[in-house]
Protein backbone atom coordinates (compact mmCIF):
# COMPACT_ATOMS: atom_id res chain seq x y z
CA UNK A 1 0.00 0.00 0.00
CA UNK A 2 1.31 3.44 -0.95
CA UNK A 3 2.43 5.87 1.74
CA UNK A 4 0.90 8.81 -0.17
CA UNK A 5 -1.92 8.86 -2.70
CA UNK A 6 -2.77 11.68 -5.11
CA UNK A 7 -4.78 12.21 -8.23
CA UNK A 8 -1.85 14.16 -9.69
CA UNK A 9 1.79 13.91 -8.61
CA UNK A 10 4.13 16.65 -9.82
CA UNK A 11 7.82 15.73 -9.75
CA UNK A 12 10.03 18.75 -9.10
CA UNK A 13 9.71 21.67 -6.70
CA UNK A 14 11.17 24.27 -9.02
CA UNK A 15 9.16 27.23 -10.25
CA UNK A 16 7.48 25.36 -13.10
CA UNK A 17 6.52 22.31 -11.05
CA UNK A 18 4.96 24.43 -8.30
CA UNK A 19 3.23 26.73 -10.82
CA UNK A 20 1.71 23.68 -12.53
CA UNK A 21 0.52 22.20 -9.24
CA UNK A 22 -1.01 25.55 -8.31
CA UNK A 23 -2.84 25.71 -11.65
CA UNK A 24 -4.21 22.17 -11.18
CA UNK A 25 -5.80 22.92 -7.81
CA UNK A 26 -7.08 26.27 -9.07
CA UNK A 27 -8.93 24.73 -12.00
CA UNK A 28 -9.76 21.36 -10.42
CA UNK A 29 -10.18 21.96 -6.68
CA UNK A 30 -11.53 18.43 -6.09
CA UNK A 31 -8.28 16.84 -7.24
CA UNK A 32 -5.63 15.86 -4.71
CA UNK A 33 -2.29 17.17 -5.96
CA UNK A 34 1.17 16.61 -4.49
CA UNK A 35 4.55 18.08 -5.36
CA UNK A 36 7.52 15.74 -4.85
CA UNK A 37 10.78 17.61 -4.16
CA UNK A 38 14.00 15.79 -3.34
CA UNK A 39 15.63 18.69 -1.46
CA UNK A 40 14.61 20.21 1.87
CA UNK A 41 13.55 23.44 0.16
CA UNK A 42 11.85 24.57 -3.02
CA UNK A 43 13.65 26.19 -5.96
CA UNK A 44 16.95 24.58 -4.95
CA UNK A 45 18.38 24.08 -8.44
CA UNK A 46 17.77 25.92 -11.72
CA UNK A 47 15.13 28.23 -10.25
CA UNK A 48 17.30 29.32 -7.36
CA UNK A 49 20.48 29.73 -9.39
CA UNK A 50 19.31 31.89 -12.29
CA UNK A 51 19.83 35.61 -12.84
CA UNK A 52 16.33 36.68 -11.81
CA UNK A 53 15.44 38.41 -15.07
CA UNK A 54 11.82 38.86 -16.13
CA UNK A 55 12.32 38.48 -19.87
CA UNK A 56 10.17 40.48 -22.25
CA UNK A 57 10.23 38.12 -25.27
CA UNK A 58 12.74 39.70 -27.65
CA UNK A 59 14.92 36.74 -28.60
CA UNK A 60 12.44 34.06 -29.58
CA UNK A 61 11.24 33.01 -33.01
CA UNK A 62 7.75 34.42 -33.64
CA UNK A 63 5.12 31.73 -33.23
CA UNK A 64 7.35 29.54 -31.07
CA UNK A 65 6.25 28.33 -27.65
CA UNK A 66 8.93 30.50 -26.09
CA UNK A 67 7.60 33.62 -27.81
CA UNK A 68 3.96 32.86 -27.04
CA UNK A 69 4.54 31.99 -23.41
CA UNK A 70 7.12 34.64 -22.55
CA UNK A 71 5.03 37.69 -23.43
CA UNK A 72 1.86 36.41 -21.77
CA UNK A 73 3.81 34.82 -18.93
CA UNK A 74 5.71 37.97 -17.97
CA UNK A 75 2.45 39.89 -17.71
CA UNK A 76 0.87 37.14 -15.60
CA UNK A 77 3.98 36.91 -13.42
CA UNK A 78 3.94 40.60 -12.57
CA UNK A 79 0.21 40.52 -11.86
CA UNK A 80 0.78 37.59 -9.49
CA UNK A 81 3.66 39.42 -7.77
CA UNK A 82 1.40 42.45 -7.27
CA UNK A 83 -1.27 40.24 -5.67
CA UNK A 84 1.15 38.24 -3.53
CA UNK A 85 3.36 41.12 -2.44
CA UNK A 86 6.51 39.80 -4.14
CA UNK A 87 8.97 42.56 -4.98
CA UNK A 88 10.02 43.10 -8.60
CA UNK A 89 11.39 46.00 -10.62
CA UNK A 90 11.10 46.98 -14.27
CA UNK A 91 14.67 48.24 -14.50
CA UNK A 92 14.91 47.83 -18.27
CA UNK A 93 17.53 46.24 -20.50
CA UNK A 94 19.81 47.45 -23.28
CA UNK A 95 21.15 45.03 -25.89
CA UNK A 96 24.29 46.77 -27.11
CA UNK A 97 25.95 46.49 -30.52
CA UNK A 98 29.64 47.34 -30.29
CA UNK A 99 30.64 46.42 -33.86
CA UNK A 100 29.22 47.15 -37.32
CA UNK A 101 28.75 43.44 -38.03
CA UNK A 102 26.27 43.21 -35.12
CA UNK A 103 23.86 45.83 -36.45
CA UNK A 104 21.98 43.47 -38.75
CA UNK A 105 21.42 41.03 -35.91
CA UNK A 106 20.26 43.87 -33.67
CA UNK A 107 17.71 44.85 -36.32
CA UNK A 108 16.55 41.23 -36.47
CA UNK A 109 16.04 41.21 -32.68
CA UNK A 110 13.99 44.40 -32.94
CA UNK A 111 11.81 42.85 -35.63
CA UNK A 112 11.34 39.69 -33.54
CA UNK A 113 10.40 41.66 -30.46
CA UNK A 114 7.84 43.72 -32.35
CA UNK A 115 6.41 40.58 -33.98
CA UNK A 116 6.12 38.96 -30.54
CA UNK A 117 4.22 41.93 -29.11
CA UNK A 118 6.95 43.11 -26.73
CA UNK A 119 5.85 46.55 -25.48
CA UNK A 120 7.99 49.68 -25.55
CA UNK A 121 10.93 48.49 -27.67
CA UNK A 122 13.09 51.29 -29.00
CA UNK A 123 16.18 51.32 -31.19
CA UNK A 124 18.55 53.92 -29.76
CA UNK A 125 21.86 55.58 -30.61
CA UNK A 126 24.95 56.22 -28.46
CA UNK A 127 23.58 59.42 -26.91
CA UNK A 128 20.37 57.82 -25.65
CA UNK A 129 22.38 54.76 -24.51
CA UNK A 130 24.53 57.07 -22.36
CA UNK A 131 21.40 58.50 -20.77
CA UNK A 132 20.18 55.03 -19.81
CA UNK A 133 23.54 53.43 -18.99
CA UNK A 134 26.15 56.20 -18.63
CA UNK A 135 29.12 53.81 -18.52
CA UNK A 136 28.13 51.55 -21.41
CA UNK A 137 29.59 51.95 -24.88
CA UNK A 138 28.09 50.96 -28.21
CA UNK A 139 27.27 52.20 -31.67
CA UNK A 140 23.60 51.32 -31.33
CA UNK A 141 21.37 49.52 -28.82
CA UNK A 142 17.92 48.03 -28.40
CA UNK A 143 16.15 49.41 -25.32
CA UNK A 144 13.53 47.24 -23.61
CA UNK A 145 12.00 49.26 -20.75
CA UNK A 146 9.66 46.45 -19.70
CA UNK A 147 12.35 43.90 -18.88
CA UNK A 148 12.55 43.40 -15.12
CA UNK A 149 14.14 41.60 -12.21
CA UNK A 150 12.71 39.46 -9.41
CA UNK A 151 13.76 36.75 -6.95
CA UNK A 152 12.40 33.53 -8.44
CA UNK A 153 12.87 31.63 -5.20
CA UNK A 154 10.47 34.09 -3.54
CA UNK A 155 8.07 33.68 -6.46
CA UNK A 156 8.17 29.88 -6.12
CA UNK A 157 7.54 30.10 -2.40
CA UNK A 158 4.56 32.39 -3.04
CA UNK A 159 3.21 29.90 -5.61
CA UNK A 160 3.61 27.16 -2.99
CA UNK A 161 1.69 29.13 -0.37
CA UNK A 162 -1.18 29.67 -2.81
CA UNK A 163 -1.06 25.98 -3.77
CA UNK A 164 -1.16 24.80 -0.16
CA UNK A 165 -3.87 27.27 0.80
CA UNK A 166 -5.99 25.62 -1.90
CA UNK A 167 -5.40 22.14 -0.51
CA UNK A 168 -2.20 21.09 -2.24
CA UNK A 169 0.53 19.02 -0.60
CA UNK A 170 4.32 19.47 -0.81
CA UNK A 171 6.59 16.56 0.11
CA UNK A 172 10.14 17.69 0.81
CA UNK A 173 12.99 15.19 0.88
CA UNK A 174 11.13 12.95 -1.58
CA UNK A 175 13.80 11.98 -4.08
CA UNK A 176 12.38 9.91 -6.92
CA UNK A 177 14.16 6.56 -7.09
CA UNK A 178 11.92 4.76 -9.58
CA UNK A 179 8.65 5.19 -11.46
CA UNK A 180 6.37 2.48 -12.83
CA UNK A 181 2.93 2.28 -14.38
CA UNK A 182 0.46 -0.60 -14.01
CA UNK A 183 -1.52 -2.05 -16.89
CA UNK A 184 -4.57 -0.17 -15.65
CA UNK A 185 -2.62 3.11 -15.83
CA UNK A 186 -1.96 3.68 -12.11
CA UNK A 187 1.45 5.18 -11.41
CA UNK A 188 3.73 4.28 -8.51
CA UNK A 189 6.58 6.62 -7.67
CA UNK A 190 9.18 5.18 -5.33
CA UNK A 191 10.77 7.99 -3.31
CA UNK A 192 13.13 8.36 -0.38
CA UNK A 193 10.06 9.20 1.75
CA UNK A 194 8.04 6.19 0.68
CA UNK A 195 5.85 5.14 -2.23
CA UNK A 196 3.50 7.61 -3.91
CA UNK A 197 0.48 6.37 -5.85
CA UNK A 198 -1.03 8.67 -8.47
CA UNK A 199 -3.49 8.52 -11.32
CA UNK A 200 -1.43 11.02 -13.29
CA UNK A 201 2.11 12.35 -13.19
CA UNK A 202 3.65 15.62 -14.37
CA UNK A 203 7.40 15.46 -14.82
CA UNK A 204 9.00 18.85 -14.06
CA UNK A 205 12.29 17.35 -12.93
CA UNK A 206 14.50 19.82 -14.81
CA UNK A 207 18.02 18.44 -15.06
CA UNK A 208 16.66 14.90 -14.59
CA UNK A 209 13.55 15.22 -16.75
CA UNK A 210 14.96 12.90 -19.42
CA UNK A 211 15.57 10.16 -16.83
CA UNK A 212 11.98 10.12 -15.59
CA UNK A 213 10.61 10.47 -19.13
CA UNK A 214 12.58 7.38 -20.19
CA UNK A 215 11.19 5.40 -17.24
CA UNK A 216 7.68 6.35 -18.40
CA UNK A 217 8.19 5.16 -21.96
CA UNK A 218 9.31 8.33 -23.71
CA UNK A 219 11.69 7.66 -26.63
CA UNK A 220 15.38 8.23 -25.93
CA UNK A 221 15.55 10.77 -28.73
CA UNK A 222 16.91 13.62 -26.60
CA UNK A 223 18.86 14.11 -23.41
CA UNK A 224 19.46 16.93 -20.97
CA UNK A 225 23.09 18.07 -21.22
CA UNK A 226 24.10 20.27 -18.25
CA UNK A 227 25.90 23.56 -18.92
CA UNK A 228 27.30 25.50 -16.00
CA UNK A 229 27.01 29.26 -16.11
CA UNK A 230 29.51 31.03 -13.86
CA UNK A 231 29.05 34.55 -12.50
CA UNK A 232 31.18 37.16 -10.81
CA UNK A 233 29.66 39.61 -8.34
CA UNK A 234 30.77 43.20 -8.90
CA UNK A 235 32.32 45.12 -6.05
CA UNK A 236 30.40 48.23 -4.95
CA UNK A 237 32.71 50.36 -7.13
CA UNK A 238 32.08 48.12 -10.13
CA UNK A 239 28.33 47.93 -9.45
CA UNK A 240 28.15 51.74 -9.60
CA UNK A 241 28.91 51.44 -13.33
CA UNK A 242 25.64 49.58 -14.03
CA UNK A 243 22.07 50.81 -13.59
CA UNK A 244 20.02 47.91 -14.95
CA UNK A 245 20.63 45.10 -17.44
CA UNK A 246 23.31 45.36 -20.14
CA UNK A 247 23.50 42.56 -22.71
CA UNK A 248 25.56 41.96 -25.87
CA UNK A 249 24.06 41.13 -29.24
CA UNK A 250 23.90 37.29 -29.20
CA UNK A 251 26.51 35.41 -31.21
CA UNK A 252 24.69 33.19 -33.74
CA UNK A 253 27.51 30.63 -33.53
CA UNK A 254 26.51 29.80 -29.95
CA UNK A 255 23.07 29.14 -28.43
CA UNK A 256 23.56 31.22 -25.26
CA UNK A 257 23.33 34.98 -24.79
CA UNK A 258 26.93 35.81 -23.87
CA UNK A 259 28.27 37.39 -20.69
CA UNK A 260 26.29 40.40 -19.51
CA UNK A 261 25.51 42.59 -16.50
CA UNK A 262 22.46 41.90 -14.34
CA UNK A 263 21.22 44.09 -11.52
CA UNK A 264 19.83 42.05 -8.62
CA UNK A 265 16.48 42.70 -6.98
CA UNK A 266 18.17 42.65 -3.56
CA UNK A 267 21.01 44.94 -4.65
CA UNK A 268 24.35 44.36 -6.28
CA UNK A 269 25.23 43.44 -9.86
CA UNK A 270 26.26 40.10 -11.33
CA UNK A 271 28.52 39.72 -14.37
CA UNK A 272 28.23 36.61 -16.52
CA UNK A 273 27.42 33.85 -17.16
CA UNK A 274 29.70 31.89 -19.41
CA UNK A 275 28.50 28.46 -20.55
CA UNK A 276 30.69 25.39 -20.03
CA UNK A 277 29.86 21.70 -20.01
CA UNK A 278 29.27 20.46 -16.45
CA UNK A 279 30.50 17.01 -15.44
CA UNK A 280 27.47 16.36 -13.25
CA UNK A 281 23.80 17.17 -13.76
CA UNK A 282 24.08 19.44 -10.72
CA UNK A 283 27.67 20.48 -11.37
CA UNK A 284 27.69 23.95 -9.84
CA UNK A 285 31.47 24.00 -9.39
CA UNK A 286 34.35 23.34 -11.78
CA UNK A 287 35.50 20.29 -9.89
CA UNK A 288 32.23 18.52 -9.15
CA UNK A 289 32.20 15.30 -11.16
CA UNK A 290 29.64 12.50 -11.25
CA UNK A 291 31.27 9.68 -13.19
CA UNK A 292 28.02 7.88 -13.98
CA UNK A 293 26.26 10.98 -15.25
CA UNK A 294 29.29 12.09 -17.25
CA UNK A 295 29.60 8.69 -18.91
CA UNK A 296 25.89 8.76 -19.73
CA UNK A 297 26.36 12.16 -21.39
CA UNK A 298 29.40 11.00 -23.33
CA UNK A 299 27.62 7.83 -24.49
CA UNK A 300 24.73 9.80 -25.96
CA UNK A 301 25.27 10.20 -29.73
CA UNK A 302 23.84 13.71 -29.67
CA UNK A 303 26.63 14.92 -27.40
CA UNK A 304 29.25 14.23 -30.06
CA UNK A 305 27.14 15.82 -32.78
CA UNK A 306 26.80 18.93 -30.63
CA UNK A 307 30.52 18.92 -29.79
CA UNK A 308 31.38 18.75 -33.47
CA UNK A 309 29.33 21.87 -34.14
CA UNK A 310 30.47 23.99 -31.20
CA UNK A 311 33.94 22.78 -30.17
CA UNK A 312 35.70 26.08 -31.01
CA UNK A 313 33.25 28.15 -29.03
CA UNK A 314 33.34 25.59 -26.20
CA UNK A 315 37.13 25.92 -26.01
CA UNK A 316 36.81 29.71 -25.76
CA UNK A 317 34.24 29.35 -22.98
CA UNK A 318 36.51 27.02 -20.99
CA UNK A 319 39.41 29.42 -21.41
CA UNK A 320 37.27 32.26 -20.09
CA UNK A 321 36.12 30.04 -17.21
CA UNK A 322 39.71 29.73 -15.95
CA UNK A 323 40.90 33.20 -17.01
CA UNK A 324 39.58 36.18 -15.09
CA UNK A 325 41.38 38.44 -17.56
CA UNK A 326 39.54 36.91 -20.53
CA UNK A 327 36.23 37.22 -18.66
CA UNK A 328 36.99 40.87 -17.92
CA UNK A 329 37.83 41.64 -21.56
CA UNK A 330 34.47 40.23 -22.65
CA UNK A 331 32.70 42.49 -20.16
CA UNK A 332 34.73 45.52 -21.21
CA UNK A 333 33.12 45.41 -24.64
CA UNK A 334 29.91 46.53 -22.92
CA UNK A 335 31.31 48.64 -20.06
CA UNK A 336 34.90 49.69 -20.83
CA UNK A 337 35.56 50.99 -17.30
CA UNK A 338 35.10 47.57 -15.68
CA UNK A 339 38.39 46.17 -14.43
CA UNK A 340 39.46 42.79 -13.12
CA UNK A 341 39.60 44.19 -9.58
CA UNK A 342 35.86 44.90 -9.81
CA UNK A 343 35.03 41.19 -10.18
CA UNK A 344 34.40 39.49 -6.84
CA UNK A 345 33.50 35.90 -6.07
CA UNK A 346 30.15 34.87 -7.49
CA UNK A 347 27.96 31.85 -7.92
CA UNK A 348 26.92 29.51 -10.71
CA UNK A 349 23.85 27.93 -12.17
CA UNK A 350 23.29 24.92 -14.41
CA UNK A 351 21.18 25.15 -17.54
CA UNK A 352 19.29 22.00 -18.54
CA UNK A 353 19.84 22.05 -22.29
CA UNK A 354 18.03 19.37 -24.26
CA UNK A 355 20.01 17.89 -27.17
CA UNK A 356 18.60 15.61 -29.85
CA UNK A 357 20.32 12.41 -31.00
CA UNK A 358 21.47 14.28 -34.12
CA UNK A 359 23.34 16.79 -31.97
CA UNK A 360 20.87 19.58 -32.63
CA UNK A 361 20.03 21.73 -29.64
CA UNK A 362 16.33 21.80 -28.80
CA UNK A 363 15.61 25.50 -29.16
CA UNK A 364 11.97 25.64 -28.09
CA UNK A 365 10.03 24.36 -25.11
CA UNK A 366 9.14 20.70 -25.53
CA UNK A 367 6.35 19.08 -23.53
CA UNK A 368 5.06 15.59 -24.37
CA UNK A 369 2.53 13.01 -23.14
CA UNK A 370 3.20 9.32 -22.49
CA UNK A 371 0.32 7.27 -21.13
CA UNK A 372 -0.82 8.92 -17.91
CA UNK A 373 2.14 11.31 -17.69
CA UNK A 374 3.13 14.71 -19.06
CA UNK A 375 6.84 15.45 -19.41
CA UNK A 376 8.42 18.91 -19.54
CA UNK A 377 11.43 17.75 -21.49
CA UNK A 378 12.89 21.17 -22.31
CA UNK A 379 12.04 24.45 -20.57
CA UNK A 380 15.18 26.60 -20.24
CA UNK A 381 15.09 30.40 -20.22
CA UNK A 382 12.56 32.04 -20.34
CA UNK A 383 10.95 29.16 -18.43
CA UNK A 384 10.83 31.01 -15.11
CA UNK A 385 9.39 34.17 -16.67
CA UNK A 386 6.81 32.09 -18.53
CA UNK A 387 6.02 29.71 -15.65
CA UNK A 388 2.36 30.71 -15.22
CA UNK A 389 1.68 30.60 -18.94
CA UNK A 390 3.43 27.25 -19.38
CA UNK A 391 1.53 25.82 -16.40
CA UNK A 392 -1.77 26.77 -18.02
CA UNK A 393 -0.69 24.96 -21.18
CA UNK A 394 0.26 21.84 -19.20
CA UNK A 395 -3.13 21.71 -17.49
CA UNK A 396 -4.79 22.25 -20.88
CA UNK A 397 -2.87 19.20 -22.13
CA UNK A 398 -3.94 17.19 -19.08
CA UNK A 399 -7.59 18.09 -19.60
CA UNK A 400 -7.37 16.91 -23.19
CA UNK A 401 -5.36 13.73 -22.56
CA UNK A 402 -6.71 12.56 -19.20
CA UNK A 403 -10.02 12.08 -17.43
CA UNK A 404 -9.49 14.48 -14.57
CA UNK A 405 -13.03 14.34 -13.20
Amino acid sequence: MADYTYDVAVVGGGILGVATAMEFVHRHPRLSVGVLEKEDRLAAHQTGHNSGVIHSGIYYKPGSLKAQNCVTGSKSLMEFCDEAGVEYELCGKVIVATREDELGRLDDLHERGVANGVPGLEMIGPERLKEIEPHSAGIRALWSPNTGIVDYTEVTEAYARRFQENGGDVLMGAKVEDVSQDTDGAITVETSRGDVSAKYLVNCAGLYAHTIAAKMGAPYDMRIIPFRGEYYTLTPEGASLVRGLIYPVPDPRFPFLGVHFTKGIHGGVEAGPNAVLAFAQEGYTKFKVNIGETLATLSFPGFWGMAGRYWKTAFQEYYRSFSKGAFTRSLQRLVPEVESRHLGEGGAGVRAQAVERTGALVDDFRITVTGSAIHVRNAPSPGATASLSISRGIVDMAEEAFTLG
